[in-house]
């Protein structure tokens, strides 16, 4: 394991990145290692009475480039916790504004067609394959995949939590949680930003009806499906009774039980399909958030821009002298001394609001330019996966209703061939 002293580095800065294909021939972490999640356990704190039970998760780190001096060339495993996935989610998303962080798989069972919790061994095998898709997303991401506290995570199973906390994240979470949840009004909101924002939101709404819909249509199909064991049932019963039909009865029989039987397989696909789903929709969330911050951007720069503008009106009206209603009625003016302090440390504070202003407006193109390039990243990838999964979705429901039709072809040749 290498030395936490001793973080990954990427062969080029992240502001090389000036457009969409630099991003995709940057270095990444992925290209050197293998990486996967291997078995999950479960576990248990506290006394025999009160325990608390959890599961944890066997990450397998393989370096895979023998030129990749960054990782130890052997095999390294270590143990994480879901908590602890949260945690440097949370911090990457703290610490990379600008980038649409990949999504943790669902941390409660939703979109579910039959009952089901956290501890349920389907639901903890589907975890663990969207926690190992976490980490690859991360992993083949060129900025994210070299920060040194998913480095860390990768290779230091003790000691690691105490480590991210004490980079203050936490605090930054919460006062982005503030943030975030004021109304931002804008003057001139970026049109750019409120069609994506506009977007994500839809995207949120569309995948979250399609994974409600398709949760009922299984729940309605599998009941369906399993009253056939009811046919297969009479079918048999039916068969003792008749001596010229009896074989035929009793193989229909048998054909409406694989009918029955088939919806589990199905089921079982259909949960791991979705979960591809479900995992843009959470992006979607992401996307959302990712506009959040550029709006806070904007709104800083427009702040800056306010308080300059005030400032040269007061700076305006201290050149003038007094012009409250004493001075008015009587004639009074400042002496020329007072204005001039007044104008100069106006005039101080012009230039640090200047300064303010500039900044803000750097900070905003910096974070436009890099948002611009990984929204074209996530609309590009995001185009390729719904594809590969909206197609493997119909796949499925060809292929179970080939298997349905084929089964009842099999039962009328079974009646037909009777006697």
């Amino acid at each position: 394991m290498s030395a936490p002293n001793s973080p990954a580095k990427p062969s080029r800065s992240p502001s090389d990145i000036e457009s969409l294909e630099d991003f995709e021939n940057m270095d990444t972490l992925l290209k050197h290692v293998d990486i996967s999640i291997v078995e999950s356990e479960k576990r248990a704190n506290g006394t025999l009475h009160v325990r608390d039970h959890y599961t944890v998760y066997l990450i397998d780190l393989k370096v895979t480039d023998p030129e990749y001096k960054t990782i130890q060339p052997k095999i390294n495993t270590l143990w994480r916790r879901y908590t602890e996935f949260e945690q440097i989610h949370d911090y990457l998303q703290i610490k990379y504004p600008h980038v649409v962080i990949p999504p943790l798989p669902e941390k409660r069972v939703l979109y579910a067609w039959h009952k089901s919790d956290t501890t349920d061994p389907e639901f903890v095998e589907r975890r663990r394959a969207g926690l190992e898709n976490f980490l690859l997303r991360v992993a083949s991401h060129p900025v994210l995949c070299f920060d040194d506290q998913f480095f860390t995570f990768l290779q230091q199973e003790h000691g690691w939590r105490e480590t991210i906390t004490d980079t203050g994240y936490l605090l930054q979470a919460e006062n982005k949680f503030k943030s975030l949840s004021l109304s931002i009004r804008l003057k001139k909101p970026n049109p750019e930003i409120e069609g994506i924002k506009h977007y994500g939101k839809q995207l949120e709404t569309n995948l979250g009806n399609f994974l409600y819909t398709r949760s009922k249509i299984i729940e309605k199909n599998f009941a369906l499906c399993k009253l056939h064991a009811n046919y297969g049932k009479l079918f048999s019963e039916w068969s003792v009774i008749e001596k010229e039909m009896g074989d035929g009865l009793q193989k229909a029989g048998h054909y409406f039980d694989s009918i029955a039987d088939s919806i589990d397989s199905v089921a079982e696909d259909e949960e791991q399909l979705a979960d591809q789903f479900k995992e843009y929709l959470f992006f979607a969330a992401a996307l959302q958030q990712l506009c959040s911050g550029h709006e806070a951007r904007q709104l800083a720069l427009e702040t800056a821009e306010d308080t300059l503008n005030n400032r040269i009106a007061e700076r305006k009206r201290a050149a003038a002298g007094k012009s409250g209603l004493m001075s008015r009625l009587f004639g009074t003016t400042d002496p020329d001394i007072v204005r001039d302090q007044a104008t100069r440390a106006l005039d101080a504070k012009i230039v640090q609001d200047q300064q303010a202003i500039d900044k803000a407006k750097m900070d905003l193109e910096d974070f436009t330019k890099k948002v611009s390039i990984e929204i074209e990243h996530f609309y590009k990838q995001k185009d390729k996966d719904l594809h590969e999964s909206l197609v493997g979705f119909i796949s499925l429901q060809v292929k179970a209703a080939k298997k349905n039709l084929q089964a009842w072809t099999q039962i009328k040749e079974c009646l037909q061939n009777m006697p």
